[in-house]
């Protein structure tokens, strides 16, 4: 499907089309994950899920340390400036 780049302030945007996102069924916001080839705009994950399961399997290892646990994304990893 093809699309273009457009103003949006001081930032650019893509407009999609109403039937793609609701096919897609996202909703509110996105997480954009920059690839190789292009930019993968996904449905963003509710805050904290999996956390429950994750500390009930640290409880169940008596761990003190939540193993596995995605608390950030991949831009937030790899490009963003702390």
């Amino acid at each position: 499907m093809k699309s273009q780049i457009i103003q949006i302030g001081n930032s650019q945007g893509v407009r999609l089309p109403k039937g793609l996102l609701e096919e897609s069924g996202i909703r509110g916001d996105v997480d954009l994950v920059l690839h190789e080839d292009g930019i993968l705009i996904r449905g963003m994950q509710k805050p904290r899920s999996g956390w429950v399961e994750k500390i009930k399997e640290m409880i169940d290892h008596e761990d003190d340390e939540l193993a596995d646990l995605e608390t950030t994304s991949e831009f937030d990893r790899r490009r963003w400036q702390w």
